[in-house]
């Protein structure tokens, strides 16, 4: 029996993306291990079919956290048995290289971002540097791998050499489900609460929006947004409902009306975004109100389930909120069309390509 390790640096009960990877994989038969990270507000580990292991740092943040994470992992990979190790983004890309060559271990590796290219990276100038220098090293040398969307992987293609397979964050899709009446005009934004997602122009624009805004998720911006919602006196109207698990978001997301999926357009990983979210709106039925960046336009163009606002602004969100809120035929036009969409656009689809690229790699018969 093959063995896979995956590692990533997050909470493992939350990242939807890995759960539905591991899953497939293990149901093939595949002995899987996801390695992540244990903080101090670690929720217990979910039950699932494959293995879960979290490695404990004393730092929970910045360089020293990865600093010692890699270290930790590294040790980690050196007395584990495998047949290939997936890194899942740049930060855990160095322990899985050295343990592989170390160990003649096949390396993957899994761009859930175009991880030089955040907001957070590119507006720190030695920041940077450090990472694209790692970026441009090493990916070169994984050149097996996969990623979320086609233009980071037309970009890994033009600058490393690599040929990306493009596996997308989509959900399965549930042969129950039913376009439900809403009656409740709720707005949902659920995600990270960080820089570069917009939420510093949104709880403004829902002054002027007659619908209450449901904010699901955490972040470094929490305490931020959670002032800019006193500042503008809405604290009835926009309502921090702190990080929920995949499971439970599933059930609250088909009950709200509009969902929102603001990226700011800095640095090349915003622009070629494609958000888990995204799809999760499309698979609960909720028109929703995103970015024209393009891949975002290209699903758009196929399936127009989205309204496309070109700019975050007060004015542009509040302007494309309002027409949802409005404009009724063009709001069960766009929920009409998730139903379409869902039906092509799902993880029993997309798995395909997974499952493809493990077998080949592995060369499974």
């Amino acid at each position: 029996m093959e063995k896979l390790i995956f590692t990533v640096t997050n909470d493992l009960n939350y990242d939807q993306r890995m759960i539905r990877i591991c899953n497939t994989l293990s149901g093939l038969g595949y002995q899987i291990t996801l390695v992540g990270v244990k903080r101090r507000d670690s929720s217990p580990l979910q039950e699932k079919k494959y293995r879960q292991t979290r490695l404990t740092t004393f730092f929970s943040r910045g360089c020293w956290f990865y600093a010692e994470y890699n270290l930790r992992l590294l040790i980690y990979l050196l007395f584990c048995r495998a047949t290939a190790i997936c890194s899942i983004d740049l930060d855990t890309i160095l322990p899985v290289w050295l343990a592989g060559t170390l160990k003649n271990t096949k390396r993957i590796y899994d761009a859930h971002e175009y991880f030089s290219q955040q907001k957070e990276i590119i507006t720190r100038p030695w920041v940077y540097k450090i990472w694209f220098w790692i970026e441009r090293v090493f990916v070169p040398k994984f050149s097996n791998g996969y990623t979320i969307g086609g233009k980071i992987a037309e970009e890994f293609k033009l600058k490393y050499g690599v040929d990306y397979e493009v596996i997308r964050n989509i959900p399965l899709l549930n042969s129950d489900f039913i376009l439900s009446q809403k009656k409740d005009k709720t707005i949902l934004y659920q995600g990270a609460v960080n820089e570069a997602r917009g939420l510093e122009y949104l709880v403004p624009a829902m002054k002027n929006i007659p619908a209450r805004l449901l904010i699901y998720g955490d972040g470094n911006m929490l305490e931020g947004i959670r002032e800019l919602i006193a500042l503008n006196n809405l604290e009835d109207k926009v309502l921090l409902k702190g990080k929920q698990l995949p499971e439970q978001l599933n059930d609250i997301t088909p009950h709200c009306y509009i969902g929102l999926n603001l990226v700011e357009n800095t640095g090349l990983n915003q622009y070629y975004s494609l958000a888990n979210k995204f799809f999760d709106y499309i698979h609960s039925g909720l028109p929703q109100v995103t970015m024209n960046f393009p891949e975002y336009k290209m699903i758009n163009d196929q399936f127009e389930t989205a309204a496309l606002i070109d700019e975050l602004s007060v004015a542009s969100i509040t302007a494309a909120i309002n027409k949802l809120l409005n404009e009724e035929d063009y709001y069960n036009r766009l929920k009409q069309n998730c139903f379409k969409a869902m039906q092509v656009l799902n993880w029993q689809n997309e798995e395909k390509k997974l499952i493809a690229f493990y077998e080949r790699v592995l060369k499974r018969k």
